[in-house]
């Protein structure tokens, strides 16, 4: 529910995104609306009763999505033990809302090999209670060896769950999407529906992360060859810079208000010479950077870098930087967005509608920094004063299936700073608040007259 009217909303465009993800979490264990622990293990235990336990000789998994502690009247994660006993012999996963974070069970932990000796990962952690031993909570680089142990799709259930993402996609008025985490199944799925006339001029972009990233670019270049009509598109690569702000991992500039032990600032994935190297070779190649940054911190360590890659050159960088979330900004960077003049510029891709579900989050987290979550107007502003349009500086999307990819809800945030039915006291930063056609502006999509992604 939203104080904003959305009739008629059509020629969309969701910027940031995962399509797969979506589909797949369209059939997932819902947590999002839970407000108690007591929900959360109700959930678990109506879908134990009505799961099989077994499918091809293999333990089916409780897959649960959207769980948000801060939402939680309790502010924690179950214990092992209330999870043990709501899920009595078969592995669950109770995956933050962020996907930074989850929660697994004692055999989804078995499953994962994760025990009290299990070292954590770099830029990971395993959560253990005082005694050292694990209570279920993994976060960030820890959460991939539950990933990597849970059962792998069929290409089928694949191919399913993107006909579903992108007919629910469809139906919300968006005709173009920019998925953040693409595979070469997703592209080479993507590729087979357009063969068949199935996307219709709905535009995808794809951005992949180091692993994927050669592997993404040679289906792609094998399929799309010079036709640069088509509506897949390879936008380039994307790099995760930092955690989340509910994980309290989020790479800041100032300590959170209630920090990781070790880590009073968040956690970088990257130091300045590496994220260097990665705009060194896409000036050389010529593909984008989309990059994932949360805090302010992190958006100011690709911004140094790309100064000083531009430097380095004697040039304008021959590739486009885009900032994926910069849910904190620094008032001194925001110039640094808008970049007069130049062909290739720094795009802040901003999902304001994160704000909705990180009120208590932000309030708690960092009260310090409030001021500077979804700075839209400051952006905007920024882009005015330097020439720019707003519309090519800054982009909105929903980063589906963290929150649903409801335009209604960055309307919302923008122009209301709140969840509806709020009072206004309640918003966070309503100085940053804009204009309803502002927000709807940056909503919406390029797609040129061919149906090729303008990106």
């Amino acid at each position: 529910m939203t104080d904003s009217d959305n009739t008629g909303w059509t020629e969309l465009r969701d910027a940031h995104l995962h399509l797969l993800n979506h589909g797949k979490a369209l059939a997932a264990v819902q947590l999002a609306d839970c407000t108690s622990v007591a929900d959360v293990l109700d959930r678990v235990r109506g879908a134990h009763a009505a799961l099989p336990e077994h499918r091809a000789g293999a333990p089916v998994w409780i897959d649960a999505r959207g769980l948000r502690t801060e939402g939680l009247a309790e502010r924690r994660y179950p214990t092992l033990a209330e999870l043990d006993e709501a899920s009595p012999g078969r592995p669950a996963v109770l995956k933050s809302f962020d996907y930074h974070a989850l929660m697994g069970n004692t055999p989804a932990l078995l499953e994962a090999g994760i025990e009290a000796s299990t070292v954590d990962p770099p830029a990971g952690v395993i959560v253990r209670d005082g005694s050292g031993v694990p209570t279920g909570v993994l976060l960030e680089s820890a959460c991939n060896a539950m990933y990597a142990a849970q059962p792998v799709d069929t290409s089928a259930q694949r191919s399913e769950q993107l006909r579903l993402a992108i007919d629910d996609l469809r139906s919300r008025g968006f005709v173009e999407v920019h998925d953040m985490k693409a595979t070469p199944e997703l592209a080479e799925l993507l590729l087979e529906m357009d063969d068949r006339g199935e996307l219709d001029g709905f535009g995808v972009t794809m951005y992949a992360v180091p692993d994927e990233f050669e592997r993404v670019q040679k289906v792609m270049r094998y399929a799309v060859r010079e036709d640069t009509n088509r509506p897949v598109r390879f936008g380039g690569l994307k790099l995760f810079i930092d955690g989340t702000l509910n994980s309290r991992t989020a790479w800041m500039l100032e300590p959170f208000a209630d920090p990781l032990p070790a880590h009073p600032t968040g956690i970088p994935n990257y130091t300045p010479e590496q994220i260097e190297m990665y705009m060194r070779r896409a000036h050389h190649e010529r593909f984008d950077i989309a990059a994932h940054a949360i805090g302010d911190g992190a958006v100011r360590a690709l911004l140094d870098a790309y100064e000083v890659v531009e430097k380095q050159f004697g040039e304008e960088p021959g590739f486009t930087l885009r900032i994926e979330h910069a849910q904190f900004i620094d008032e001194a960077d925001l110039p640094r967005f808008a970049r007069a003049g130049k062909k290739r510029a720094v795009i802040a891709s901003l999902q304001p509608c994160h704000l909705l579900t990180d009120m208590e989050a932000i309030e708690r987290l960092v009260p310090h920094r409030a001021a500077r979550s979804f700075p839209l107007k400051d952006l905007i502003d920024a882009a005015a004063s330097a020439g720019r349009d707003p519309a090519e500086m800054i982009l909105l999307g929903s980063d589906s299936p963290i929150v649903e990819p409801d335009p209604a809800d960055n309307i919302q945030a923008a122009v209301y700073r709140r969840r509806a039915g709020m009072d206004a006291e309640r918003a966070i930063a309503p100085e940053q608040a804009i204009t309803r056609e502002a927000a709807l502006g940056l909503h919406r999509s390029r797609i040129g007259r061919s149906g090729a992604c303008e990106v």
